[in-house]
């Protein structure tokens, strides 16, 4: 189980946080409106009200203890970078903000965002893909209760082949590709030989409740 923060409970923070709390996570989601607040209530482990702007009053939440921070505060583009600054100072490591354009990317970015996600243009893209390209990895139609996933691999996987895990045989899982990023390869069906490096993205194919124990491995 991982811990996330969502600050701003608008749609996107909303919908964010309700699925990582029915992923069985714990969420902390934090909005000014009290209304928001109390509709995000029942899909979250505590439901806050409170400005996030007040630099003080968000450090006092003890967030420097979650795994990541979501900043979604809608077209409110100065209240984006202004909580991300302060959660850098508070000393947040990781910090993923919705931007609206190129501009609030970059500045978001340099005031501590370390991941920047653009919803409209990625669901555009996502969709236009599908469409254009149905056979792409990414929108192969699963069963109920399978998950076609990418994650960063634990640490006791480092420096050792997939025969060496044999993951199939302990934790019923499939790896069908291997994202290198250093160099940068797409590698499709892994050969049992490959050594998994830190820097590596597995996508990996198997029940939800399989992957999440692979997950929850450090």
């Amino acid at each position: 189980m991982k811990r996330f923060a969502v600050i701003g409970i608008g749609k996107f923070g909303f919908h964010a946080a309700k699925a990582l709390y029915e992923d069985g996570n714990e969420v902390v989601a934090i909005d000014s409106d009290k209304v928001r607040v109390q509709a995000i209530d029942p899909y979250s482990t505590e439901a806050i009200v409170l400005n996030a702007t007040d630099k003080d009053a968000l450090k006092a939440l003890g967030l420097e203890n979650m795994d990541e921070v979501i900043v979604s505060t809608g077209t409110k583009i100065g209240i984006s970078i202004l909580i991300c600054l302060y959660l850098q100072e508070i000393g947040i490591k990781q910090i993923l903000a919705k931007a609206l354009d190129e501009d609030h990317e970059k500045i978001l970015k340099r005031v501590g965002a370390t991941e920047i996600i653009h919803p409209e243009r990625d669901m555009a893209l996502r969709v236009s893909r599908g469409l254009s390209r149905p056979n792409m990895l990414d929108f192969i139609p699963l069963a109920e209760n399978f998950d076609l996933v990418q994650v960063g691999p634990p640490r006791e996987f480092i420096g050792k082949s997939l025969k060496e895990l044999n993951l199939r045989a302990k934790y019923n899982v499939h790896i069908i590709a291997i994202k290198e990023l250093v160099p940068e390869n797409f590698l499709l069906v892994p050969p049992a030989s490959f050594v998994i490096k830190d820097s590596d993205i597995l996508v990996m194919l198997g029940k939800s409740q399989d992957i999440k124990n692979i997950k929850a491995l450090k």
